[in-house]
């Protein structure tokens, strides 16, 4: 399948409509459980399902006249960009409704499945992500990756092209980053 999406992807990149059409089946269940990643990371109200976001990302990806993605990978990696993106600005739209609201300690840890994360978390974790990325852009990319992703330590590697032990070694010190940058903007 590999092959195939990238072929897909190729094609799709050189305008070919057909292809656009023909790689969301291969991809689908791959990207309903990255989405599933981004939402764990969200409110339990949250009014988003994982069909709905991977939904919501195919519209976005549809709509741009070429794809720049040049590999199954890169596309994945564009498709959880597309879904941070929506959850920020969601995020953001609900939490412009609820100012004034209570702040909550940020958490960056890979297993949050039973924890959730307020509006203000996810836009306060995307500020700093963008502040990262221009210090250490793989550091974010991995971060991106791995913690709003939901991709795996060997999956990111696969990726960004490198070692698994690069990876966790920028995870780690993102970690670390994120967390020091999150608790001084609360100070």
């Amino acid at each position: 399948m590999k092959g195939e999406v990238t072929e897909l992807l190729l094609d799709w990149k050189a305008g070919d409509q057909k292809a656009s059409e023909a790689i969301f089946p291969l991809v689908y269940a791959r990207l309903k459980e990255i989405a599933h990643a981004h939402i764990i990371r969200e409110r339990n109200d949250l009014t988003f399902q994982k069909t709905d976001l991977v939904h919501e990302v195919f519209l976005k990806m549809i709509d741009q006249t070429r794809i720049e993605a040049s590999d199954r990978n890169h596309f994945y990696s564009i498709a959880s960009r597309c879904m941070r993106q929506i959850l920020v600005d969601y995020a953001r739209k609900k939490n412009s409704k609820k100012r004034g609201s209570g702040q909550k300690a940020v958490t960056l840890d890979e297993n949050l499945a039973g924890e959730s994360a307020s509006p203000t978390d996810i836009i306060r974790i995307d500020e700093a992500l963008d502040k990262l990325a221009g210090l250490d852009e793989r550091m974010s990319k991995v971060t991106e990756l791995h913690f709003f992703g939901g991709l795996s330590i060997p999956e990111t590697a696969d990726v960004l092209g490198v070692s698994t032990s690069t990876i966790d070694r920028e995870w780690k010190k993102a970690k670390l980053w994120l967390y020091q940058f999150i608790s001084e903007q609360k100070e």
